[in-house]
């Protein structure tokens, strides 16, 4: 006799700039989704969710929420990070996208999500190729998760893509003082992570996740079309990586938009992306990171898949 297959759940993710969806039943089925909503745009500047970006979360909700209901998914996660961790106006978004859904949204800490995201990164990766460092450079904050089997020590810094655009990259292309401000902003950052978890700059292996540093992957192939499998353990090195930062940073927005690879909605904040990617690697002196697909979604659906 076989056993009924488990039915699949839904991961929803409410970042600063991109809403995510993957549904899955940890086996057969996998839908993966993505929007760029943009909801962290102008918060530095507001402290308020942009009002553009949660219309089109509520798009994309709407959207994905049809693709829940024609999976037959049972059980639902919906979580928002950092963006929301900071508006004072979170409820703009929280109210409507929990009635959409017919399920809760929740604010997911910092930590939570480093934690998740060590968890989905380091699927299927052997323990001997740890302790691994995971880093989840996101929109508005970036997650380091240091660990082998499981995360032994986490951090979440206030420096993301979005975040650091506006704080930085003022000119269009960004001037080089600009982008120096931004990496020495960064460095800062990781000397803090030196002096109070020691640890995580003398990993083994670094490992990658989230659309700044697949998006990064995707520029250095060449990928005309995004294909996951392509991107997933592809072996991003530093030279690589500051050869993408070099080219992108030195274009204008328009000009930028065209490179293979890259989401024109992402072209604005990619170069801060590629800061924050370069500061780390030049400050531990990394030269290779491994890129993985699997990330704070995976690790929330393992979860929901195991114990509901």
């Amino acid at each position: 006799m076989t056993l009924p297959d488990k039915p699949p759940v839904a991961i929803l993710d409410f970042g600063t700039n991109t809403t995510r969806l993957l549904i899955t039943d940890g086996d057969a089925v996998e839908v993966r989704a993505h929007r760029v909503t943009g909801i962290g745009r102008g918060l530095g500047r507001t402290g308020r969710l942009n009002e553009t970006g949660v219309e089109r979360v509520l798009e994309a909700v709407t959207e994905f929420n049809s693709l829940i209901l024609k999976n037959g998914v049972k059980k639902i996660r919906a979580v928002a990070t950092s963006a929301a961790r900071d508006a004072e106006n979170r409820d703009d978004l929280f109210k409507p996208v929990s009635e959409i859904l017919s399920h809760e949204l929740e604010l997911l800490s910092g930590e939570e999500e480093a934690r998740y995201g060590f968890l989905g990164a380091t699927k299927g990766l052997p323990p001997d190729g740890g302790p691994f460092l995971v880093l989840d450079i996101g929109g508005g904050s970036t997650e380091f998760a240091y660990g082998t089997v499981s995360p032994e020590m986490y951090r979440s810094v206030d420096m993301g893509s979005v975040r650091f655009t506006e704080q930085f990259l003022i000119s269009d292309p960004p001037k080089p003082e600009e982008l120096s401000g931004a990496i020495q902003v960064a460095r800062l950052h990781l000397d803090d992570i030196d002096r109070e978890q020691t640890l995580m700059g003398r990993a083994n292996s670094l490992v990658g996740v989230a659309g700044t540093i697949t998006t990064i992957a995707a520029i250095e192939i060449g990928l005309e079309k995004y294909d996951p499998l392509v991107i997933d353990r592809f072996v991003l090195t530093r030279k690589a990586a500051e050869d993408v930062f070099r080219t992108l940073a030195t274009e204008a927005l328009e000009q930028r938009k065209y490179n293979p690879g890259l989401e024109p909605a992402r072209a604005d904040v990619i170069v801060a992306g590629c800061c924050i990617l370069v500061a780390v690697m030049r400050h531990w002196e990394i030269e290779e990171c491994l890129v993985r697909e699997s990330d704070l979604l995976d690790g929330l659906a393992a979860e929901l898949l195991e114990h509901g």
